[in-house]
């Protein structure tokens, strides 16, 4: 019998996300409700004898994008066609959006096979680092007043709006700060860093320029005492790799990112941060 394939709920988001840090993802203490809020009709399971046997995310921004992410089956059911089935069913259901994903280098050929293009590489960069704060009042914690003009910040550096996953992550919470540089009432840049399943996360990490870049770095790192960080860079970001080998942060894994559709003309050089391999 083919699988069952339905929409997950709240409760199988949690099981996704231990899926990802059993595969070595790494995910977020809280990611949850961010990736909820992001498109609760986003995420999907096939289950087989009631048992949720693969996975896979396909969040929508707009009309226009979406990402995909989290596809997984549990190790118990691979090799069996679950997987592809669950995928050409979630595909099916985008109503022509572009699909970008951050997939693994060994499964590019398997994604071009479903019509996605090699856009860039992506680099996890990690390693302990220290930070001393850095001086002035230009850097300010978000707050709920300054959601507003982030998510349009957000947006030229995004494929499309992110209104309803920025709400969720740019809360502050005990695992999760985000910063902003506000140089005459304009965003310069902003990044969130939160408390992961090991060390933390830098993720986004945009801004207008490198000494912004930096600044806003050196603050995140900061607010959490400095330890084991992460971050996850285009690699086509030179002052990205260059602000890693600043802070001695070392490359730990590469990913592919490919689309679907219509290439985004995304500025790279201003992203020296993704916010997540599973959500874009």
């Amino acid at each position: 019998m083919p699988p069952i394939i339905r929409k997950a709920d709240r409760a199988d988001l949690d099981i996704l996300i231990d899926w990802a840090a059993r595969e070595g993802w790494n995910p977020g203490l809280d990611d949850a409700p961010a990736f909820w809020a992001a498109d609760p009709e986003g995420y999907w399971i096939a289950e087989e004898d009631s048992v949720v046997a693969a996975a896979l995310s396909l969040v929508r921004y707009g009309e226009a994008y979406a990402f995909l992410g989290f596809y997984m089956a549990h190790p118990d059911y691979r090799g069996q066609g679950i997987g592809l089935a669950l995928w050409q069913a979630a595909l099916g259901q985008v109503n022509g959006r572009t699909i970008g994903l951050d997939g693994v280098v060994a499964q590019q050929d398997n994604y071009r096979k479903s019509g996605f293009a090699y856009a860039h590489a992506n680099f996890r960069y990690g390693g302990d680092v220290r930070c001393t704060e850095p001086p002035g009042t230009e850097l300010v914690s978000v707050s709920p007043v300054h959601v507003p003009m982030l998510t349009d910040y957000d947006a030229r550096v995004q494929p499309a709006r992110r209104d309803a996953f920025l709400r969720e992550w740019l809360k502050s919470l005990p695992t999760r700060e985000s910063f902003a540089l506000i140089r005459n009432a304009e965003v310069m840049g902003y990044g969130t860093i939160r408390a992961c399943r090991e060390g933390h996360k830098i993720g986004p990490l945009f801004a207008d320029t490198e000494t912004a870049a930096d600044l806003i770095f050196r603050k995140l790192v900061a607010s959490v005492g400095g330890g084991q960080i992460y971050l996850d860079i285009p690699e086509p970001n030179a002052a990205a790799r260059a602000l890693c080998d600043r802070y001695n942060l070392k490359p730990v894994f590469e990913t592919a990112r490919m689309y679907r559709g219509p290439v985004p003309d995304l500025p790279l050089g201003q992203i020296y941060g993704i916010t997540t391999f599973e959500l874009g």
